[in-house]
């Protein structure tokens, strides 16, 4: 596996607190990414703030951490930028909030030149599957990623 860098870290363009992966935000999910094969995975430890029920990882966390490591996937994957289109989570198995490392994956299922789909998981520390994410993306042109949205291109991630 190599560490996907976050080149938006110290970006001059925006104030970047993305719930997601900044670690600029005080309140977010703070993720890192890795890319393992094609796949982007992200290790994280749930913190109990983002709980549902009682020491479960509220649901709709659980579906940001879905469409986050999707998104990561088409920085690295697919070499642009894009916004979610559908995403579709399906609960398996209450993830418990521990202290113990949590693995949140992304494959890529199909693309084409606008839609790329992904599959991802949640495994909790033991490696039981908790929940299993269909995450399409819509795919912006390379160009209109760059001026529009930012999009450092595929090299800023990796050194």
């Amino acid at each position: 596996m190599r560490k996907i860098i976050n080149p938006f870290v110290h970006s001059k363009q925006h104030d970047y607190k993305c719930f997601g992966c900044s670690p600029l935000n005080d309140i977010g999910l703070q993720l890192e990414f890795w890319e393992d094969d094609h796949d982007v995975v992200c290790k994280w430890r749930p913190k109990k703030r983002f709980e549902g029920y009682m020491n479960v990882v509220h649901g709709g966390i659980q579906a940001t951490l879905h469409d986050e490591v999707a998104s990561w996937a088409v920085y690295t994957q697919c070499k642009t930028a894009g916004v979610t289109s559908n995403l579709d989570v399906r609960y398996k198995h209450p993830l418990m909030i521990t202290d113990d490392e949590i693995a949140i994956r992304a494959h890529i299922e199909t693309i084409n030149r606008r839609l790329a789909i992904f599959k991802t998981t949640i495994e909790d520390h033991n490696g039981k599957l908790c929940s299993i994410g269909k995450v399409t993306y819509f795919l912006f042109p390379q160009d209109m990623a760059r001026e529009k949205y930012h999009y450092p291109g595929v090299d800023a991630f990796f050194e």
